[in-house]
């Protein structure tokens, strides 16, 4: 049983507070369109859910059709377990309003927030997160991310805005940072994330990313300022 101590903790990383915690890595991409036509983009889909199982990690997304449930299948296959983040209110309104499957999830969290806020707890709701082929919702689900600090895992090489990720960076003026990897090797991609998640320092506080004392605007302002 973990005890909760009225002290200050000296270990941040949530696998040593919290022991026997599975890590919660997030797939987002495509969800419908031409991408899902992009059988390479299918196969490395299901490889990194599958890869996600073997590291005992839980799959998480947005329990949407495409590309996350391709991953949600393949993690299935290979053992793991898949939470879904769903816009709906209820499983009816998931299945008939939201048109979205039910087969590979161990369990659901029904946000009836909608599309687009659901988003925002779908990445909270993991420790890291991988970055699919996809159009402006895939985008979405990353920036918030990166704004929350999330550690973050970006498919190359597969199509979609995940090709694009860097430049996207490079003309919002923001650094990819020491939490972020690229690769085209879905099986070399989700072992770098996991990595980097089991020594991430869980946040102290909301926004410590952007605004905090080190945070990536704090920095930048300083900088215009000549501080």
């Amino acid at each position: 049983m973990n005890k909760v101590h009225d002290t200050q903790m000296d270990f941040q990383n949530i696998s040593e507070i919290i022991v026997g915690y599975r890590l919660k890595i997030g797939v987002m991409g495509s969800a419908s369109g031409e991408i899902m036509r992009n059988k390479k983009a299918v196969k490395a889909a299901r490889t990194i859910g599958a890869e996600i199982a073997k590291h005992n990690c839980t799959l998480v997304n947005g329990a949407c059709p495409g590309l996350p449930d391709e991953a949600a299948l393949g993690c299935k296959n290979s053992g793991g377990k898949c939470l879904g983040i769903s816009p709906a209110i209820s499983v009816i309104s998931h299945i008939n309003r939201y048109k979205s499957p039910i087969e590979h999830y161990d369990e659901f969290i029904f946000t009836g927030l909608g599309l687009m806020m659901r988003d925002i707890i779908n990445v909270r709701s993991c420790d890291g997160v991988i970055i699919l082929p996809g159009g402006t919702g895939t985008l979405n689900e990353f920036t918030v991310a990166y704004d929350e600090g999330k550690p973050i895992g970006v498919l190359t090489g597969h199509g979609g805005v995940a090709n694009h990720i860097d430049e996207i960076l490079e003309f919002c003026k923001r650094e990819p940072g020491e939490k972020m990897v690229f690769s085209d090797d879905p099986v070399e991609l989700v072992k770098k994330l996991v990595d980097i998640v089991k020594n991430e320092d869980s946040p102290d506080f909301l926004d410590d990313f952007l605004i905090g004392d080190n945070g990536v605007v704090t920095k930048i302002e300083e900088k215009m300022e000549g501080k």
